[in-house]
Protein backbone atom coordinates (compact mmCIF):
# COMPACT_ATOMS: atom_id res chain seq x y z
CA UNK A 1 0.00 0.00 0.00
CA UNK A 2 1.43 3.61 -0.95
CA UNK A 3 -0.21 6.80 0.67
CA UNK A 4 0.60 10.01 -0.84
CA UNK A 5 0.91 13.21 0.57
CA UNK A 6 -2.79 15.53 0.94
CA UNK A 7 -2.30 19.25 -0.19
CA UNK A 8 -4.71 21.76 -0.92
CA UNK A 9 -7.42 19.05 -0.85
CA UNK A 10 -5.58 16.82 -3.45
CA UNK A 11 -3.13 13.39 -3.02
CA UNK A 12 -0.01 14.57 -3.85
CA UNK A 13 2.51 11.57 -4.98
CA UNK A 14 5.71 12.77 -2.91
CA UNK A 15 9.47 12.49 -4.77
CA UNK A 16 10.50 10.43 -2.08
CA UNK A 17 8.65 7.59 0.21
CA UNK A 18 10.08 5.32 2.97
CA UNK A 19 8.88 2.06 4.68
CA UNK A 20 6.00 2.03 7.42
CA UNK A 21 6.97 -1.61 9.90
CA UNK A 22 4.25 -2.88 12.27
CA UNK A 23 6.45 -2.26 15.82
CA UNK A 24 4.90 -6.14 16.91
CA UNK A 25 6.05 -8.01 13.74
CA UNK A 26 8.29 -6.23 11.60
CA UNK A 27 5.89 -7.09 8.86
CA UNK A 28 6.07 -3.72 5.94
CA UNK A 29 2.74 -2.00 6.20
CA UNK A 30 2.94 0.82 3.84
CA UNK A 31 5.11 3.01 1.66
CA UNK A 32 5.04 6.37 2.70
CA UNK A 33 5.88 9.94 1.57
CA UNK A 34 8.92 11.76 3.59
CA UNK A 35 8.46 15.45 2.28
CA UNK A 36 11.08 17.37 1.19
CA UNK A 37 11.25 20.97 1.77
CA UNK A 38 9.13 22.21 -1.16
CA UNK A 39 6.22 19.58 -1.10
CA UNK A 40 5.87 21.39 2.88
CA UNK A 41 6.00 24.62 1.51
CA UNK A 42 3.34 23.53 -0.99
CA UNK A 43 1.49 22.32 1.83
CA UNK A 44 1.76 25.98 4.13
CA UNK A 45 1.01 27.90 0.54
CA UNK A 46 -2.66 25.74 0.61
CA UNK A 47 -3.19 26.63 4.09
CA UNK A 48 -2.67 29.87 4.09
CA UNK A 49 -4.39 30.72 1.05
CA UNK A 50 -7.52 29.22 2.36
CA UNK A 51 -7.34 30.78 5.05
CA UNK A 52 -10.08 33.54 4.39
CA UNK A 53 -12.42 30.71 3.10
CA UNK A 54 -12.25 29.33 6.61
CA UNK A 55 -12.55 32.91 8.40
CA UNK A 56 -15.52 33.92 6.75
CA UNK A 57 -17.65 30.55 6.64
CA UNK A 58 -20.56 30.95 9.43
CA UNK A 59 -20.22 28.66 12.63
CA UNK A 60 -22.97 26.48 11.14
CA UNK A 61 -21.18 25.18 8.62
CA UNK A 62 -17.91 24.64 10.27
CA UNK A 63 -20.23 22.44 12.94
CA UNK A 64 -22.00 20.53 10.02
CA UNK A 65 -18.54 19.70 8.98
CA UNK A 66 -17.32 18.51 12.23
CA UNK A 67 -21.07 16.79 12.23
CA UNK A 68 -20.74 14.72 9.18
CA UNK A 69 -16.91 13.93 10.33
CA UNK A 70 -18.73 12.01 13.41
CA UNK A 71 -20.69 10.39 10.94
CA UNK A 72 -18.32 8.89 8.66
CA UNK A 73 -16.07 8.03 12.06
CA UNK A 74 -19.07 6.13 13.66
CA UNK A 75 -19.41 4.55 10.13
CA UNK A 76 -16.12 3.29 10.05
CA UNK A 77 -14.75 2.76 13.74
CA UNK A 78 -13.71 -0.70 13.41
CA UNK A 79 -11.65 0.17 10.11
CA UNK A 80 -10.13 3.34 12.23
CA UNK A 81 -9.23 1.07 15.30
CA UNK A 82 -7.27 -1.67 13.18
CA UNK A 83 -5.50 1.17 11.89
CA UNK A 84 -4.37 1.74 14.91
CA UNK A 85 -3.90 -1.55 16.41
CA UNK A 86 -1.52 -1.96 13.27
CA UNK A 87 0.63 0.65 12.98
CA UNK A 88 1.13 1.62 16.80
CA UNK A 89 0.40 -1.81 18.17
CA UNK A 90 -2.24 -0.42 20.42
CA UNK A 91 -4.13 -3.38 21.70
CA UNK A 92 -7.51 -3.66 19.77
CA UNK A 93 -9.85 -3.00 22.19
CA UNK A 94 -7.94 -0.18 23.86
CA UNK A 95 -7.38 1.27 20.02
CA UNK A 96 -11.51 1.19 19.91
CA UNK A 97 -11.47 3.26 23.22
CA UNK A 98 -9.64 5.80 21.50
CA UNK A 99 -11.68 5.61 18.19
CA UNK A 100 -14.44 6.49 20.96
CA UNK A 101 -12.63 9.03 22.33
CA UNK A 102 -12.10 10.42 19.14
CA UNK A 103 -15.73 10.62 18.17
CA UNK A 104 -16.47 12.63 21.55
CA UNK A 105 -13.91 14.87 20.67
CA UNK A 106 -15.57 16.07 17.37
CA UNK A 107 -18.38 15.88 18.65
CA UNK A 108 -17.78 18.79 21.17
CA UNK A 109 -15.60 20.53 18.59
CA UNK A 110 -18.72 20.98 16.68
CA UNK A 111 -20.63 22.20 19.36
CA UNK A 112 -18.15 24.62 20.38
CA UNK A 113 -18.27 25.99 17.13
CA UNK A 114 -21.50 27.54 17.93
CA UNK A 115 -20.31 29.03 20.82
CA UNK A 116 -17.38 31.18 20.40
CA UNK A 117 -17.95 34.70 21.44
CA UNK A 118 -16.85 37.66 23.20
CA UNK A 119 -18.58 39.65 25.72
CA UNK A 120 -19.80 43.67 26.28
CA UNK A 121 -17.23 45.73 28.24
CA UNK A 122 -18.69 48.36 31.04
CA UNK A 123 -16.22 51.35 29.51
CA UNK A 124 -18.01 54.05 31.44
CA UNK A 125 -16.53 52.26 35.09
CA UNK A 126 -13.21 54.02 33.71
CA UNK A 127 -13.52 57.93 34.12
CA UNK A 128 -12.97 59.09 30.28
CA UNK A 129 -15.35 55.81 29.20
CA UNK A 130 -18.97 57.67 29.61
CA UNK A 131 -21.14 57.65 26.21
CA UNK A 132 -18.81 54.60 24.41
CA UNK A 133 -19.60 50.97 24.07
CA UNK A 134 -17.09 48.10 23.90
CA UNK A 135 -17.44 44.61 23.04
CA UNK A 136 -15.13 42.04 22.04
CA UNK A 137 -15.34 38.99 19.54
CA UNK A 138 -12.86 36.20 18.75
CA UNK A 139 -10.79 35.75 15.31
CA UNK A 140 -9.28 32.70 13.75
CA UNK A 141 -5.22 32.88 13.97
CA UNK A 142 -4.68 31.74 10.21
CA UNK A 143 -3.05 28.58 9.86
CA UNK A 144 -2.06 26.11 12.86
CA UNK A 145 1.36 24.26 12.69
CA UNK A 146 -0.24 20.60 14.59
CA UNK A 147 2.75 18.23 15.20
CA UNK A 148 1.34 14.88 16.90
CA UNK A 149 2.91 11.71 18.63
CA UNK A 150 2.21 7.94 17.84
CA UNK A 151 0.76 7.34 21.17
CA UNK A 152 -3.13 8.66 20.60
CA UNK A 153 -2.69 8.73 16.74
CA UNK A 154 -6.18 9.83 16.34
CA UNK A 155 -7.31 11.20 19.41
CA UNK A 156 -4.56 14.10 19.81
CA UNK A 157 -4.93 14.82 16.52
CA UNK A 158 -8.55 15.27 17.03
CA UNK A 159 -7.71 18.12 20.06
CA UNK A 160 -6.06 20.13 17.43
CA UNK A 161 -7.60 19.51 14.14
CA UNK A 162 -11.05 20.10 15.83
CA UNK A 163 -10.93 23.16 17.52
CA UNK A 164 -8.74 24.52 14.83
CA UNK A 165 -11.88 23.78 12.00
CA UNK A 166 -13.93 25.07 14.63
CA UNK A 167 -12.07 28.56 15.03
CA UNK A 168 -12.27 28.95 11.09
CA UNK A 169 -8.51 28.16 11.25
CA UNK A 170 -6.84 26.08 8.62
CA UNK A 171 -4.29 23.23 9.59
CA UNK A 172 -0.84 21.94 8.37
CA UNK A 173 -0.36 18.46 10.23
CA UNK A 174 2.72 16.35 10.68
CA UNK A 175 1.60 13.11 12.24
CA UNK A 176 4.27 10.78 14.16
CA UNK A 177 6.33 8.97 11.64
CA UNK A 178 5.15 5.67 13.07
CA UNK A 179 1.25 6.45 12.98
CA UNK A 180 0.87 8.61 9.40
CA UNK A 181 -2.10 6.36 8.54
CA UNK A 182 -4.75 7.46 11.15
CA UNK A 183 -3.83 11.33 9.89
CA UNK A 184 -4.25 10.13 5.90
CA UNK A 185 -7.39 8.42 7.20
CA UNK A 186 -8.77 11.96 9.05
CA UNK A 187 -7.94 13.64 5.58
CA UNK A 188 -10.30 11.09 3.63
CA UNK A 189 -13.18 11.67 5.90
CA UNK A 190 -12.76 15.66 6.11
CA UNK A 191 -12.67 15.64 2.24
CA UNK A 192 -15.74 13.45 2.30
CA UNK A 193 -17.48 15.67 5.09
CA UNK A 194 -16.82 18.38 2.88
CA UNK A 195 -13.85 20.45 4.14
CA UNK A 196 -13.02 23.67 1.99
CA UNK A 197 -9.53 22.55 -0.24
CA UNK A 198 -6.39 23.92 1.83
CA UNK A 199 -8.13 23.49 4.83
CA UNK A 200 -6.07 20.60 6.59
CA UNK A 201 -2.95 19.35 4.85
CA UNK A 202 -0.72 16.14 6.06
CA UNK A 203 2.50 16.19 5.56
CA UNK A 204 4.62 13.25 6.72
CA UNK A 205 8.43 13.01 7.10
CA UNK A 206 11.27 13.53 9.85
CA UNK A 207 10.76 16.11 12.45
CA UNK A 208 14.23 17.80 11.09
CA UNK A 209 12.58 18.90 8.10
CA UNK A 210 9.21 18.73 8.17
CA UNK A 211 8.20 19.76 11.98
CA UNK A 212 10.96 22.37 11.71
CA UNK A 213 10.01 23.92 8.30
CA UNK A 214 6.24 24.48 9.90
CA UNK A 215 7.40 25.94 13.27
CA UNK A 216 9.56 28.46 11.38
CA UNK A 217 7.45 29.49 8.50
CA UNK A 218 6.10 32.91 8.95
CA UNK A 219 2.88 32.21 7.52
CA UNK A 220 2.15 29.67 10.35
CA UNK A 221 0.51 31.63 12.92
CA UNK A 222 0.62 28.59 15.85
CA UNK A 223 2.20 25.15 16.51
CA UNK A 224 0.49 23.16 18.63
CA UNK A 225 2.71 20.22 19.44
CA UNK A 226 2.48 17.35 21.71
CA UNK A 227 5.68 14.98 22.90
CA UNK A 228 9.42 15.44 24.66
CA UNK A 229 10.08 18.35 26.56
CA UNK A 230 13.13 18.36 24.70
CA UNK A 231 11.68 18.98 21.44
CA UNK A 232 8.86 21.33 22.87
CA UNK A 233 11.35 23.32 24.33
CA UNK A 234 13.28 23.46 20.88
CA UNK A 235 9.78 24.67 19.36
CA UNK A 236 9.61 27.29 21.38
CA UNK A 237 13.10 28.68 20.91
CA UNK A 238 12.26 28.53 17.22
CA UNK A 239 8.70 29.36 17.21
CA UNK A 240 9.71 33.60 17.79
CA UNK A 241 6.26 35.29 18.31
CA UNK A 242 3.63 32.71 17.16
CA UNK A 243 1.29 31.02 19.58
CA UNK A 244 2.34 28.01 20.67
CA UNK A 245 0.86 25.17 23.03
CA UNK A 246 3.13 22.07 24.14
CA UNK A 247 1.56 19.33 25.95
CA UNK A 248 4.61 17.55 27.13
CA UNK A 249 6.48 14.90 29.63
CA UNK A 250 5.00 13.40 32.91
CA UNK A 251 6.02 10.67 35.43
CA UNK A 252 2.43 11.05 36.79
CA UNK A 253 1.55 9.97 40.88
CA UNK A 254 -0.90 8.42 42.74
CA UNK A 255 -1.34 8.81 46.67
CA UNK A 256 -2.59 6.15 48.29
CA UNK A 257 -4.13 7.26 51.86
CA UNK A 258 -4.14 4.61 55.20
CA UNK A 259 -7.63 2.63 55.68
CA UNK A 260 -8.52 2.71 51.12
CA UNK A 261 -10.06 -0.92 50.29
CA UNK A 262 -7.59 -1.71 47.87
CA UNK A 263 -9.71 -4.57 46.52
CA UNK A 264 -11.98 -1.44 45.02
CA UNK A 265 -9.02 0.74 43.38
CA UNK A 266 -6.48 -2.21 41.92
CA UNK A 267 -8.31 -2.65 38.41
CA UNK A 268 -8.02 0.36 37.73
CA UNK A 269 -4.56 1.43 39.57
CA UNK A 270 -3.19 -1.65 36.96
CA UNK A 271 -5.16 -0.19 33.87
CA UNK A 272 -3.75 3.24 34.76
CA UNK A 273 -0.14 1.70 34.40
CA UNK A 274 -0.06 -0.35 31.78
CA UNK A 275 -2.56 0.70 29.02
CA UNK A 276 -1.16 0.87 25.89
CA UNK A 277 2.06 -0.49 27.28
CA UNK A 278 2.61 2.55 29.52
CA UNK A 279 3.27 4.78 26.43
CA UNK A 280 0.39 6.98 27.71
CA UNK A 281 1.19 10.83 28.90
CA UNK A 282 -0.52 10.82 31.98
CA UNK A 283 0.08 6.67 32.44
CA UNK A 284 0.26 5.69 36.26
CA UNK A 285 4.21 5.75 36.89
CA UNK A 286 4.62 6.66 40.49
CA UNK A 287 2.83 4.81 43.23
CA UNK A 288 2.93 6.42 46.52
CA UNK A 289 1.39 4.14 49.45
CA UNK A 290 0.82 4.76 53.26
CA UNK A 291 2.57 1.91 55.32
CA UNK A 292 -0.64 0.92 56.49
CA UNK A 293 -2.23 -0.90 53.47
CA UNK A 294 1.38 -0.91 51.89
CA UNK A 295 1.58 -4.47 51.68
CA UNK A 296 -1.70 -5.55 50.88
CA UNK A 297 -1.54 -3.19 47.91
CA UNK A 298 1.45 -4.78 46.66
CA UNK A 299 0.34 -8.12 46.92
CA UNK A 300 -3.04 -7.56 45.01
CA UNK A 301 -0.74 -5.49 42.59
CA UNK A 302 1.08 -8.34 41.30
CA UNK A 303 -1.64 -10.75 41.50
CA UNK A 304 -3.97 -8.29 39.07
CA UNK A 305 -0.71 -6.96 37.04
CA UNK A 306 0.15 -10.98 36.15
CA UNK A 307 -3.40 -11.92 34.58
CA UNK A 308 -2.72 -9.36 31.83
CA UNK A 309 -2.63 -10.51 28.42
CA UNK A 310 0.61 -9.81 26.17
CA UNK A 311 0.44 -10.89 22.57
CA UNK A 312 -0.81 -9.42 19.36
CA UNK A 313 -2.59 -6.23 19.07
CA UNK A 314 -4.69 -7.19 16.92
CA UNK A 315 -5.88 -9.78 18.96
CA UNK A 316 -9.26 -8.87 21.18
CA UNK A 317 -7.91 -10.37 24.17
CA UNK A 318 -4.82 -8.48 24.16
CA UNK A 319 -4.20 -6.45 27.09
CA UNK A 320 -0.15 -5.83 26.50
CA UNK A 321 1.81 -5.58 23.36
CA UNK A 322 5.05 -4.35 21.57
CA UNK A 323 6.44 -1.17 22.05
CA UNK A 324 6.54 1.41 19.93
CA UNK A 325 10.13 0.62 18.56
CA UNK A 326 12.70 -2.52 19.97
CA UNK A 327 15.08 0.49 21.16
CA UNK A 328 12.24 1.68 23.27
CA UNK A 329 12.23 -1.71 25.22
CA UNK A 330 16.53 -1.59 25.35
CA UNK A 331 15.93 1.63 26.91
CA UNK A 332 13.64 0.73 29.32
CA UNK A 333 15.53 -2.61 30.09
CA UNK A 334 18.31 -0.38 31.00
CA UNK A 335 16.31 1.81 33.32
CA UNK A 336 14.80 -1.23 35.06
CA UNK A 337 18.18 -2.80 35.71
CA UNK A 338 19.70 1.01 36.47
CA UNK A 339 16.67 0.62 39.42
CA UNK A 340 18.01 -2.95 40.38
CA UNK A 341 21.57 -2.31 40.72
CA UNK A 342 20.34 0.76 42.93
CA UNK A 343 18.35 -1.02 45.24
CA UNK A 344 15.13 -1.77 43.96
CA UNK A 345 13.42 -4.69 43.67
CA UNK A 346 11.86 -6.03 40.53
CA UNK A 347 8.34 -7.72 41.87
CA UNK A 348 6.95 -8.45 38.57
CA UNK A 349 8.06 -8.39 35.13
CA UNK A 350 11.26 -7.11 34.13
CA UNK A 351 11.53 -8.87 31.27
CA UNK A 352 11.80 -7.84 27.57
CA UNK A 353 11.82 -10.35 24.69
CA UNK A 354 10.54 -9.45 20.66
CA UNK A 355 9.44 -6.01 21.05
CA UNK A 356 7.64 -6.62 23.74
CA UNK A 357 8.34 -5.57 27.39
CA UNK A 358 6.48 -7.49 30.46
CA UNK A 359 4.34 -5.52 32.62
CA UNK A 360 6.53 -4.66 35.67
CA UNK A 361 6.42 -3.76 39.09
CA UNK A 362 9.06 -2.21 40.97
CA UNK A 363 9.49 -1.62 44.85
CA UNK A 364 11.12 0.96 46.77
CA UNK A 365 13.01 3.48 43.84
CA UNK A 366 14.46 6.15 44.60
CA UNK A 367 13.32 9.62 43.40
CA UNK A 368 16.61 9.96 41.97
CA UNK A 369 16.41 6.96 39.23
CA UNK A 370 15.40 7.27 35.66
CA UNK A 371 12.10 5.18 36.17
CA UNK A 372 10.91 7.91 38.47
CA UNK A 373 12.49 11.13 37.83
CA UNK A 374 12.33 10.60 34.16
CA UNK A 375 8.96 9.76 32.33
CA UNK A 376 9.35 6.07 31.39
CA UNK A 377 6.81 6.08 28.56
CA UNK A 378 6.62 2.03 29.08
CA UNK A 379 4.66 -0.71 31.49
CA UNK A 380 6.71 -0.03 34.30
CA UNK A 381 5.42 1.56 37.68
CA UNK A 382 7.74 2.09 40.74
CA UNK A 383 5.46 1.52 44.27
CA UNK A 384 7.18 3.26 47.13
CA UNK A 385 6.07 3.02 51.00
CA UNK A 386 5.35 6.31 52.61
CA UNK A 387 4.28 6.76 56.31
CA UNK A 388 2.28 10.13 55.82
CA UNK A 389 0.37 11.98 53.36
CA UNK A 390 2.50 14.79 53.44
CA UNK A 391 5.60 13.08 52.34
CA UNK A 392 3.74 11.61 49.65
CA UNK A 393 2.82 14.87 48.54
CA UNK A 394 6.28 16.26 48.78
CA UNK A 395 7.76 13.17 46.39
CA UNK A 396 5.04 13.69 44.40
CA UNK A 397 6.31 17.21 44.11
CA UNK A 398 10.23 16.47 43.62
CA UNK A 399 9.75 16.17 39.92
CA UNK A 400 10.77 18.47 37.09
CA UNK A 401 7.27 17.29 35.52
CA UNK A 402 3.84 18.14 36.64
CA UNK A 403 0.87 17.07 34.48
CA UNK A 404 -1.73 14.98 36.77
CA UNK A 405 -1.55 13.59 40.04
CA UNK A 406 -3.89 11.33 42.08
CA UNK A 407 -5.38 10.33 45.52
CA UNK A 408 -7.13 7.90 47.44
CA UNK A 409 -8.47 9.32 50.51
CA UNK A 410 -11.68 8.80 52.71
CA UNK A 411 -11.14 11.97 54.36
CA UNK A 412 -12.13 15.36 52.81
CA UNK A 413 -9.68 17.34 54.50
CA UNK A 414 -6.28 15.55 52.90
CA UNK A 415 -8.77 15.53 49.70
CA UNK A 416 -8.31 19.04 49.98
CA UNK A 417 -4.69 19.55 51.27
CA UNK A 418 -3.78 17.34 48.54
CA UNK A 419 -5.51 19.74 45.69
CA UNK A 420 -3.75 22.66 46.92
CA UNK A 421 -0.26 21.71 47.60
CA UNK A 422 0.21 19.27 44.48
CA UNK A 423 2.06 21.46 41.94
CA UNK A 424 0.50 20.03 38.80
CA UNK A 425 -2.27 20.78 36.21
CA UNK A 426 -5.05 18.71 37.22
CA UNK A 427 -5.72 16.77 40.89
CA UNK A 428 -8.12 13.74 40.53
CA UNK A 429 -9.53 13.13 43.72
CA UNK A 430 -10.35 9.17 44.33
CA UNK A 431 -9.06 8.41 40.67
CA UNK A 432 -5.58 7.90 39.02
CA UNK A 433 -3.70 10.48 36.98
CA UNK A 434 -4.61 8.53 34.05
CA UNK A 435 -8.09 9.67 34.06
CA UNK A 436 -9.01 12.10 30.99
CA UNK A 437 -12.19 12.57 29.26
CA UNK A 438 -12.18 15.19 26.18
CA UNK A 439 -13.73 18.44 27.32
CA UNK A 440 -12.28 18.97 30.51
CA UNK A 441 -9.02 21.62 30.69
CA UNK A 442 -5.29 19.14 30.25
CA UNK A 443 -2.04 20.73 30.19
CA UNK A 444 0.73 20.82 33.23
CA UNK A 445 2.98 22.70 34.61
CA UNK A 446 6.85 22.82 34.85
CA UNK A 447 8.63 20.75 32.11
CA UNK A 448 4.94 19.49 31.35
CA UNK A 449 4.38 22.42 29.00
CA UNK A 450 2.14 25.55 28.05
CA UNK A 451 -1.30 25.95 27.07
CA UNK A 452 -4.06 24.26 27.59
CA UNK A 453 -5.75 21.05 25.28
CA UNK A 454 -9.14 19.64 25.81
CA UNK A 455 -12.06 21.54 23.06
CA UNK A 456 -13.16 24.72 24.39
CA UNK A 457 -10.07 25.57 26.27
CA UNK A 458 -8.34 24.41 23.32
CA UNK A 459 -10.51 27.27 21.03
CA UNK A 460 -9.21 29.84 23.39
CA UNK A 461 -5.77 29.16 22.54
CA UNK A 462 -6.63 29.14 18.53
CA UNK A 463 -8.14 32.73 18.87
CA UNK A 464 -7.31 36.11 18.96
CA UNK A 465 -9.01 38.52 21.45
CA UNK A 466 -10.29 41.78 19.38
CA UNK A 467 -11.44 44.98 21.22
CA UNK A 468 -14.42 46.95 19.26
CA UNK A 469 -15.28 50.22 21.08
CA UNK A 470 -18.08 52.97 19.88
CA UNK A 471 -17.91 56.12 20.70
CA UNK A 472 -21.60 57.77 20.91
CA UNK A 473 -20.36 61.22 21.91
Amino acid sequence: MKKQLFINGEWVEASKYVELKSPYDGSVIAEIPEAVPEEVDQAIAAADAARQVMAKMPAHQRASILEKLVHLFETRADEAAEIIATEAAKPLKTAKGEVARTIQTYKFAAEEAKRIHGETVPLDAAPGGEGRMGFTVREPLGVVGAITPFNFPMNLVAHKVGPAIATGNTIVLKPANQTPLSAFFLAELLEEAGLPKGALNVVTGRGSVVGEQIVKDSRVSMITFTGSPGVGIGIRNKAGLKRVTLELGSNSALIVDNHIDVDKIINRCVTGAFSFQGQVCISLQRIYVHEGVFDTFVERFKEETEKLQVGNPLDPGTDVSAMITRADVDRAMDWIREAHEGGAEVAAGGVGEDGILYPTVLLHSENTMKVCCNEVFAPIVSINKVASIQEAIDKVNDSRYGLQAGIYTDNVHTAFDAAEQLHVGGVMVNDIPTFRVDNMPYGGVKESGTGREGVKYAVEEMTELKLVVFNRN
